[in-house]
C-alpha cells in the first residue's frame, strides 16, 4: 500500500527494558542494525500492525509489553535512489512512520527472530538510549532523532518510576 505521495505507511518499534535499554536487532546476513518496523496493511490501524510486527520480527505478545506512546504525526524518509524501485507501480519512494515506545513487561526469553519462518533479524542486543542515532542507516537518521527525541519523556517517566522501585527495594532490605 503506498500512499498518493509515494510513501508506504509503516510503524517503528522502539522497545525499552526495565533499565531503560533499547531493543538493537541487525538485519539478517548483514552488518546493518535497527529498530524493528514494518508496513501497514490494508484496513489495519497503526496499532493492529504495530502488534503483527512485533510478534512476526521479534516473537513477543501484547501481553509481554506496554505500549507507553506514540510519536504525533507520521515521520517520512526518502529511500536513496539505488534503493527505489522505479519497475514497480506505484514507485514507493520511502516510508512514513508512526512510531512507538514500548515497555517490555515479560521477560526477554520471550524474544524470538525466527518464529515466522522468514526472519528479518539474525541478533540483537541491548543498547543505550541515543546509541541507534549513530549506528542507524544514514537515510534513516533524521526520523530516528524525531522519534526518540519526542518519545524522551516517556522514557523519564520510566527511570523515574524505576529509580522509585529501587529506593522501595532498598528500604525494604533493610527492615
Amino acid at each position: 500500500m503506498i500512499d498518493k505521495e509515494g510513501y508506504r505507511p509503516n510503524v517503528g518499534i522502539i522497545l525499552t527494558n526495565a533499565e531503560g535499554r533499547l531493543f538493537w536487532a541487525r538485519r539478517i546476513g548483514e552488518d546493518a542494525w535497527q529498530f524493528p518496523q514494518g508496513g501497514i496493511q490494508r484496513d489495519e490501524t497503526p496499532e493492529q500492525a504495530l502488534f503483527r510486527e512485533l510478534s512476526e520480527e521479534v516473537g513477543l505478545q501484547p501481553n509481554d509489553v506496554e505500549v507507553l506512546g506514540c510519536t504525533q504525526s507520521w515521520l517520512r524518509y526518502r529511500l536513496p535512489y539505488q534503493l527505489v524501485r522505479h519497475g514497480r507501480k506505484p514507485v514507493c519512494i520511502g516510508q512514513k512512520q508512526r512510531w512507538f515506545l514500548l515497555r517490555l513487561v515479560g521477560g526477554e526469553q520471550q524474544v524470538c527472530l525466527d518464529g515466522n519462518g522468514n526472519p528479518e533479524f539474525d541478533g540483537w542486543r541491548w543498547v543505550s538510549y541515543w546509541e541507534p542515532i549513530d549506528q542507524v542507516v544514514a537515510f534513516k537518521r533524521s526520523v530516528y532523532q524525531h522519534a526518540l527525541r519526542e518519545l524522551a519523556p516517556l522514557m523519564k517517566k520510566i527511570s523515574q518510576t524505576g529509580a522509585a522501585a529501587q529506593q522501595t527495594g532498598e528500604r525494604l532490605k533493610h527492615r
